[in-house]
């Protein structure tokens, strides 16, 4: 099934689904309504559906066992889903309805314009965000109310350049997209670069967005030579500069952002052999841990496919933030459940906390073990690079 076909079942069975999550919002007093803004049409449809499934499946999970007892009684869980088009505009206006209408004491957002635009306010309507971005700032404001499940980018500068620089050389080419996600990686790549040693031989951003031939934009920074290429944007786009490059006779490493995932830029590319060399976050099918194995297996029975980072964090969430509502003792109070977060870390089954979570600080950042991969021998390789602090 073509890329575009995908894109138009997944903006169909969205408008579908959210009828049914608004027709049954008040269905019984004894149900918590779990809000969620995101895109489910345009271009970033497979990503908001990604985001959504990990936190439907917790859902489901939940419901099947009775529900979430909390203070001695039984309650349903029940997702509204509302399409905010990846504009954070929306995303505010979906916030809103989810809180006033829905009584919504949690939204989840996955992206970083929408995170920022709920900040104005969520603390004063009383709603947790659970924010699936990777940029720092969004814990780093004093909202008493926000919650960011991937751990920041700026983590991954040093051990990317180091692991690519060793193998390959120093001379670092760019060729990344041009829209705001890959400069800010950029802001901190660079330096990071340089930092140890290296040096920046071409940078030529391009639209990874619109573009569909990367030939003159890929061949303008293999003219200077470069030992390693910074690649990134969507998986598709980031794919088809590698393969681009390679046609071109690059023979080096790739760094790629945490924005792209190898999974699927393999399935662009029919394998990882196009992808040698390249360093970037760890395919969640790839950690090996007892957890993970089962819920890929589980999540692949459901949609045929394995589950990239979006699903398993916002599973992983889910269960989280249910447990920290037993121990807070309320469905409805985001204050006393943001405040039982840790103590849920704590004691979360493993089988839930895929990522070996085990703490969250006072802005609201989730920290764990940071592994990161690299493509070795046409094989995805993990490497655990640090304890987050």
């Amino acid at each position: 099934m073509s890329f575009m076909k995908r894109l138009g079942r997944l903006a169909t069975g969205a408008a579908l689904g959210l009828v049914v999550a608004a027709g049954s919002a008040h269905a019984q007093s004894d149900t918590v309504n779990i809000g969620w803004t995101g895109p489910l049409s345009g271009g970033a449809a497979l990503y908001g559906k990604q985001t959504l499934d990990g936190v439907r499946m917790a859902v489901d999970e939940i419901n099947s066992e009775g529900g979430l007892e909390v203070g001695g009684k039984k309650y349903k869980l029940n997702i509204v889903a509302l399409d905010d088009k990846y504009s954070p505009a929306e995303a505010a206006v979906n916030a809103r309805r989810l809180s006033q209408e829905q009584k919504s004491p949690i939204v989840f957002v996955p992206h970083f314009g929408g995170t920022a635009a709920l900040q104005a306010f969520n603390e004063s309507m009383n709603f947790i965000i659970l924010a699936h971005t990777s940029v720092p700032s969004v814990t780093e404001r004093g909202n008493k109310l926000t919650v960011r499940t991937p751990p920041p980018f700026s983590i991954y500068m040093e051990p990317f350049s180091k692991i690519t620089m060793e193998r390959y050389g120093k001379r670092l080419g760019i060729a990344a997209g041009n829209h705001d996600y890959a400069k800010a990686w950029l802001a901190l790549a660079v330096p990071a670069w340089k930092e140890l040693g290296g040096e920046i031989v071409a940078e030529n951003l391009m639209d990874y967005t619109k573009d569909a031939d990367y030939y003159s934009g890929v061949s303008r920074v293999l003219a200077a030579k470069p030992d390693v290429l910074f690649v990134g944007g969507p998986s598709e786009p980031t794919a088809l500069v590698i393969k681009q490059a390679r046609e071109l006779g690059f023979k080096g490493g790739f760094i790629t952002m945490d924005q792209p995932k190898f999974d699927e830029m393999a399935a662009v590319l029919g394998g990882y052999e196009l992808m040698e060399g390249a360093v970037g976050t760890t395919p969640l099918q790839f950690y090996g841990s007892d957890a993970t194995e089962s819920f890929v297996e589980r999540y692949m029975k459901i949609h045929k496919e394995a589950p990239g980072a979006e699903a398993g964090l916002n599973y992983f969430a889910t269960h989280m933030l249910a447990e920290a509502m037993r121990r807070a003792g309320s469905v409805t109070d985001a204050m006393a459940i943001r405040a039982k977060i840790g103590e849920a870390l704590e004691t979360l089954p493993s089988k839930y906390n895929l990522y070996e979570i085990n703490k969250i600080d006072e802005g609201g950042a989730l920290t764990g073990i940071l592994t990161v991969a690299t493509v070795k021998d046409g094989k995805v390789v993990p490497i655990q690079a640090t304890m987050l602090d």
